[in-house]
Parts: structure tokens; C-alpha cells; sequence
């Protein structure tokens, strides 16, 4: 029987592998997906590296794996579904005329996010295991002529992580838990570029005569790439009631030189393609995933009932820019970032209702990376944000389980744009002054195995 189930679990893996690679990510704060397990989520991460009572612990603290008897096995899917929606307040070009175009529509889209997480018990002290989830990730998606489309049309950006574990339980108050991290990271960048306002401006010379915002291009880069990273964990259980739990996440460094980029360039800015560097060619480019750390505690006030809390800091400030290098030499494209470090905040209950049934709720106050208006990019439009989630279990079956949970996010205020062409980055873009109506919602289901 085991045998069986071992195989089905291979199979499992495979496809949640391919469902991975061709699902879209979703903007969280800054770029990251917390969506990892549908329990957790029900208490919105509310004492994620402290509750320890599901797979999916191998994850967020994998010292938690000693509390877990027997092997577990676990599959989640998320849907989530984030709305941007723009509104422009007076953008203009660099000579000062409006932007032509549309606000973009809605930005967002349904997107469905999977994990697995497997937890394998070796005598009383040892265990091991293994996630398979997206940690990092955003795709917002603009209409081809919106007014921003010189900062972006489209980005996409998904990770996946490989992440394997093991635990042990030094005593009946301390475990300590450790993992390895194979991620891979797929991004697509999309943007428009104004040939018309770059002859117009008289930068490469006489003008000969291009339309200003009649006559973009369409430029877009490619890139892939895989890194590594590792996490650490300590889980201390003060009595069968209380504990807590401590986690760190290294920071994942990527350095792909084999993307691509293609450009579309109209037949009448041939020769400034050709001047700028528009033209398909090979490219570099560095990303720093940032390392993160999180203090987690849960706390069984009654037999029925239990609180927990967490704080997750996230050093975003690593993320300084997004640079891309172009093989033939052009100028380098480059987004200035200049993120700030963060924190996440999260308090939550849980109800155990009765030996089948278990109810969740959380709040949580997730705070940006973004330091300004200024600093704010279409591409990932983001700000602080509050949660609300409720969720619940049911056992059925003796060995199996099914959870659900469900969350929406809404921002602190309107996010606020106001990109200038002060910048030599941005000269070209425009003054882009606009805010978004921004807010997502989750749903998720998992199915548990215990044997």
C-alpha cells in the first residue's frame, strides 16, 4: 500500500511541477507569494513557523516537522485574484503634451498558484521532507496603448523552489531543523518605446521628423535562470500548550547572461533603432531575492481553542533595482527600486470544534518595500495592504484531510504614482501621475494524507 501511495505521490510531484511552470504568478508585497499551505492561510500566517501541524511546516520551519507522527502528504492550489486599476491625473510627455492612450484596464487577473509538502518520519527524533512551492512572483498586464505603456505593457516574473529538509528533535523543549533551496526564476518584461519623442527631442541629433507617441516600438526581454539558497529553524516548546518557533531564509542570487531581447521598431525609426541599440540581441541580467526571518508563537488557551501571532521581517532592501544588459552594447535598461526593508505583522485563532471539524480566522498588516510615489513602478504597483482570512478543516476517512480557506487584501489608501522624466532612466517615458484602485482575494483548497 505504502508502495502505491509512494508512487501516486511521484506522479503528484510531476504534474505540480508542470502546473507550476505554466500558471502565472501574482503580485503579493513587493514580489512575493506567501501563499504556501491552505491551514496557514486560513490564520493568515498567524504563527507560521510556531503551529507546526501539517506538512507544510517544511516550509516554514522545518525543525516543526519533530511534532509531526507518521508521514504526511500534502497538495495545495490557490486562486488568487489581484484588480489594478489606474487612473491618470494629468501625465505628460517630456515636451509636455499629454500621454495619449487609455488607463490600462485592469491589470490584474485570476492566476492559480500549487504547493506540495511531504513530511517523512525516521524513528522519534529524526525527520525529513520536501516543498515544492512559489515563493516570489508578479504579472501585471496593461492594454497595449495605455498611457504608461513606456514604463511597462507587461511583467511577468514567476519562482519555483525545490526545497528539501530535515529535522531533529534535541528534546522534549528543542528542535532545530535545516533546508537547501534549488529556485528557479522566468521573467518577461514588456514595454513600449516613443521613437517619436526621442527624435523630437532633438537627442541624436536634427530631428527628421517622427510624430511624437506615433511611432513606438514594442521591446521585450527574456530571462531565466537557476540559483540556490537555505533555510534554518528552531522550534522551542515551552509545555504541550506553548511555543514558538524562529526561522531565516538566505537570500537567493540570480545572474542570468543568456536571456533575449526583440524589439518591433517601425519602419520610419529604423536608423534611430539602429543609433540607440534597439535591435534584437542577447542580454544579462542580476537579481537578489531578499533573505527574510520570522518569530512565530501559539499558544492553546482552552482545549478548544488556540491563539498564535507572528512578525516576518523581509530585507527587501537588497532589491535595489531591476538591470537589464544588452550584448551589443546599447545603454542599459534599468528600473530604480530603492526598496525598503519590511515587516509583516499577523495575530489570528483557531476554534477546534471537534475531532472532524476545525475553523480559522486571522488579521494581518503587511507593510511595502515601496518608499515613495516616486519609486513606485506600474510593474509591480504595490503598497501597505491589510488582511482578513477565515478558514477550515475536516477529517474524513481516518487518514485523509481537506482544507479550505479564503482571504481578501485590501491597500492603506490609493497607491499613488508620479514618475518624471527628472531622471536619465525615465527621460523618454514620460511624467507618469496617476493611482490605482488596488485589492486581491484567495481562495484555496488542500488535500492531506497521513500514513
Amino acid at each position: 500500500m505504502k508502495r502505491v501511495f509512494c508512487r501516486r505521490v511521484c506522479l503528484s510531484i510531476v504534474g505540480l511541477i508542470f502546473m507550476v511552470f505554466s500558471s502565472s504568478a501574482v503580485l503579493a508585497s513587493g514580489i512575493q507569494i506567501t501563499e504556501k499551505g491552505t491551514k496557514g492561510l486560513g490564520n493568515a500566517w498567524a504563527g507560521g513557523a510556531a503551529v507546526a501541524e501539517d506538512a507544510s511546516t517544511v516550509w516554514w520551519n522545518p525543525a516543526g516537522m519533530t511534532r509531526l507522527d507518521d508521514n504526511h502528504a500534502e497538495l495545495s492550489v490557490h486562486l488568487i485574484r489581484p484588480s489594478f486599476k489606474w487612473d491618470d491625473d494629468g501625465s505628460t510627455t517630456i515636451i509636455g503634451e499629454p500621454l495619449s492612450g487609455s488607463d490600462g484596464g485592469d491589470a490584474g487577473g485570476p492566476n492559480f498558484v500549487p504547493n506540495f509538502f511531504y513530511s517523512h518520519a525516521f524513528g522519534d527524533k529524526w525527520r525529513a521532507g520536501i516543498s515544492i512551492i512559489v515563493p516570489f512572483g508578479l504579472e501585471t498586464d496593461y492594454n497595449d496603448n495605455w498611457k504608461g505603456r513606456y514604463y511597462s505593457t507587461k511583467a511577468s516574473m514567476l519562482s519555483v523552489d525545490i526545497n528539501p529538509a530535515v529535522a531533529y528533535r534535541i528534546n522534549k523543549h528543542f528542535s532545530v531543523g535545516a533546508g537547501i533551496s534549488a529556485q528557479h526564476i522566468d521573467a518577461e518584461l514588456k514595454n513600449a518605446i516613443d521613437y517619436g519623442t526621442i527624435d523630437a527631442s532633438g537627442a541624436l541629433g536634427p530631428p527628421i521628423g517622427l510624430v511624437p507617441q506615433g511611432a513606438d516600438g514594442k521591446a521585450t526581454v527574456e530571462a531565466d535562470d537557476w540559483s540556490w539558497g537555505y533555510n534554518l529553524g528552531v522550534l522551542f516548546e515551552l509545555n504541550e500548550n506553548t511555543r514558538f518557533g524562529l526561522t531565516y531564509r538566505s537570500q537567493v542570487e540570480y545572474d542570468d547572461d543568456d536571456g533575449d531581447a526583440t524589439f518591433r521598431t517601425p519602419a520610419a525609426a529604423q536608423g534611430i533603432a539602429a543609433i540607440i541599440g534597439t535591435e534584437d540581441t542577447g542580454t544579462s541580467m542580476e537579481m537578489d531575492m531578499p533573505a527574510s526571518a520570522s518569530l512565530s508563537a501559539y499558544h492553546k488557551l482552552t482545549e478548544k481553542w488556540a491563539i498564535m501571532a507572528n512578525v516576518t521581517w523581509t530585507e527587501w532592501s537588497s532589491f535595489e533595482e531591476l538591470r537589464v544588459e544588452f550584448d551589443n552594447h546599447a545603454a542599459d535598461s534599468v528600473s530604480t527600486l530603492d526598496w525598503d526593508d519590511t515587516f509583516y505583522y499577523a495575530v489570528g485563532a483557531t476554534w477546534y470544534y471537534s475531532d472532524q471539524w476545525t475553523f480559522r480566522g486571522g488579521v494581518a498588516y503587511d507593510e511595502t518595500p515601496v518608499p515613495s510615489a516616486s519609486k513606485r513602478n506600474p510593474r509591480i504597483p504595490d503598497d501597505d495592504r491589510f488582511w482578513v482570512s477565515t478558514g477550515a478543516s475536516y477529517e474524513f476517512l481516518d487518514r485523509w484531510g481537506i482544507d479550505f480557506a479564503g482571504t481578501y487584501i485590501w491597500t492603506d489608501g490609493d497607491p499613488e504614482i508620479k514618475k518624471t522624466t527628472d531622471t536619465e532612466e525615465d527621460q523618454f517615458r514620460g511624467n507618469l501621475v496617476g493611482d490605482y484602485e488596488a485589492y486581491s482575494y484567495i481562495l484555496s483548497l488542500q488535500i492531506n494524507y497521513t500514513f
